[in-house]
């Protein structure tokens, strides 16, 4: 088989441009079992990112701390590529997500461990979670886990708050 370009049952690929890159299953560069999945831009010129990605009800895990992780192997990204998980509210609104930029996959890897870890709020209801790929490269990835962990896992999320100031600064423009 080597290379299926058909995206992996169950997943879809989406992103800012999926028509520069392709996915698909490979049965020849796999960390354990038989197949892993794969993201590839087409060429050089990939604009924008894809992802291969799914969407689950959060039913089974609000109030909880979920770790999405899975064994990633890079090639020539020059971009980045991470893995990313996204908890949403009915309304849409953004409850919590990582999707690794601030600790980004990039270059020629074996395979390695990468993780992303969120709590899952009481009034969530659909978590997004995948693999995305910003410009040319390759990623695999495989042997995916979704867990409930406890407080001892610290959540990676992306604080937006973390590089703000405590205090409103030069308001009168003279500093």
């Amino acid at each position: 088989m080597a290379a299926n370009k058909h995206t992996p049952t169950g997943w879809i690929m989406t992103g800012e441009t999926p028509s520069d890159y392709e996915t698909g299953l490979d049965d020849r560069i796999v960390h354990s079992g038989t197949t892993s999945a794969y993201l590839k831009s087409k060429d050089e010129k990939a604009r924008g990112f894809a992802t291969l990605m799914q969407q689950i009800k959060s039913d089974r895990y609000r109030g909880e701390r979920l770790q999405f992780s899975a064994f990633v192997k890079s090639e020539d990204v020059k971009g980045s590529a991470g893995l990313w998980m996204r908890i949403d509210h009915s309304s849409g609104e953004v409850l919590a997500f990582d999707n690794m930029m601030n600790r980004p996959i990039t270059g020629t890897n074996g395979w390695n461990h990468f993780s992303v870890v969120l709590d899952v709020p009481v009034k969530s209801e659909v978590i997004a979670f995948g693999i995305l790929l910003h410009g040319q490269g390759h990623i695999w990835m495989d042997e995916l886990s979704f867990k409930i962990v406890d407080e001892s896992v610290p959540v990676t999320e992306q604080n937006t708050v973390d590089h703000l100031e405590d205090e409103p600064v030069n308001l009168n423009f003279e500093g």
